[in-house]
């Protein structure tokens, strides 16, 4: 069975850190370009960061640049999303996804889609509060 496994979450004060893990199992992340997204209550989902396959290329959205960084552990089958300085607003679900990608990507800038995204995990809540 193919799918990826979020964990990590949980609830930190403002100002705090998680580590978001995303693992797979039944099928090999290297082939994969990864995405982290979120949900917040009454929000859509919006795309947080995204690895190359490769890991050579990162992006993240806006709000939380130099706080938040992707990485990946092709050999553990794991990406981890590492989550500073968290703020309130940073209350949400957050899912990994997979996106077969042909070939190893260089160091152009990615961008991972939602609706180009092969594979979803279930999801870890992460709260923010005191």
């Amino acid at each position: 069975q193919l799918q990826l496994v979020e964990s990590g979450g949980g609830l930190v004060q403002p100002g705090g850190s998680l580590r978001l893990s995303c693992a797979a199992s039944g099928f090999t992340l290297d082939e994969y370009r990864i995405g982290w997204f979120r949900q917040a209550p009454g929000k859509e989902r919006e795309g947080v960061s995204c690895i190359s396959r490769g890991g050579g290329s990162t992006d993240y959205v806006d709000s939380v640049k130099g706080r938040f960084t992707v990485s990946r552990d092709d050999a553990k089958n794991t990406v981890y999303l590492q989550m500073n300085s968290l703020k309130p607003e940073d209350t949400a679900v957050y899912y990994c996804a997979a996106e077969r990608i042909a070939t190893i990507e260089g160091l152009k800038r990615v961008v991972c889609f939602y609706s180009t995204m092969d594979y979803w995990g279930k999801g870890t809540p992460v709260t923010v509060s005191r």
